[in-house]
């Protein structure tokens, strides 16, 4: 009998953290396990309420759950948000393209972050901090709107910091209060002098739309290449299988395609950053 891929499996919530006002993440257990690579993403089932595409945050190499992070921003995340510990959603997936790190080998590799975009790259960071004798450097560029929108606060501003001295953040608001002291401007800020030999290295964005737009931007004007550029696009992804067309942009479809795409494969499409 052949998998229906539209028919999702049962899933029990095993955790529900609030990272900030709006977002949280949710610890999963599907009924039976669900391997997914570093970019790619699963369709999360509210049944009788809807669907919703999000990439995973928590590591690939964790087998007995899944982590996914939401930002409440409409009806059905907001009734994700209603979710508790002991709760059956459904889940199907992976969906999409992986990161490349085999492409990252001997590289310094530069991970620039914004909002609920760090979820992906949480993925992408704990993978390659599982092999971190593979590449030459890994620096993480987080930005938030304030202290207290920060995610992963525990990891991004004390455990990770401590792991390994390839590893270093660069971690920033863009406003301020009495309870930050460290550095305050946008997140395209964390990116000015850097030391990364350019020619060596590679650098994987995700964000808002306007964050990523302005960041692969930066990057190119202080000497990246467009194929030194990754970003992971989020777009309708409806079925997950290239077959509804919501997610479509030039020719691709984000969701078979993507959502993990170089730079320079789409630099000169219409509508990329909406």
């Amino acid at each position: 009998m052949i998998d229906n891929p539209y028919i999702p499996i049962d899933t029990k919530v095993l955790d529900v953290i609030e990272e900030s006002g709006t977002i949280k993440s949710f610890s999963l257990k599907p009924e039976r396990p669900m391997h997914f690579k570093a970019g790619q993403f699963v369709a999360l089932t509210i049944p009788g309420v809807g669907e919703a595409p999000f990439t995973p945050s928590s590591s690939p190499y964790e087998k007995s759950r899944i982590e996914i992070t939401v930002m409440k921003a409409g009806g059905v995340t907001t009734r994700i948000h209603q979710l508790k510990k002991g709760d059956i959603v459904g889940l199907r997936g992976p969906y999409g393209n992986e990161y490349p790190l085999n492409n990252f080998e001997g590289k310094e590799i530069l991970l620039v972050g914004g909002g609920v975009g760090l979820a992906p790259l949480r993925a992408l960071f704990l993978a390659l901090v599982h092999d971190i004798e593979r590449y030459k450097s890994l620096l993480f560029c987080c930005g938030s709107r304030t202290s207290s929108d920060i995610i992963y606060k525990d990891c991004v501003l004390d455990k990770w910091q401590r792991l390994n001295e390839k590893i270093n953040f660069r971690v920033t608001v863009d406003k301020g209060d009495d309870k930050w002291k460290g550095k305050v401007g946008l997140v395209t800020t964390t990116l000015d002098n850097l030391k990364i030999d350019r020619e060596n290295s590679v650098a994987i964005v995700c964000g808002p739309p306007i964050m990523m737009k302005f960041t692969t931007f930066k990057l190119m004007e202080i000497g990246y290449r467009q194929d030194q550029i990754y970003l992971s696009i989020e777009k309708n992804m409806s079925c997950g299988l290239g077959k509804c067309g919501h997610c479509r942009i030039g020719n691709f479809y984000v969701c078979k395609d993507g959502p993990v795409f170089r730079y320079d494969r789409i630099s000169g499409i219409h509508g990329i950053w909406d």
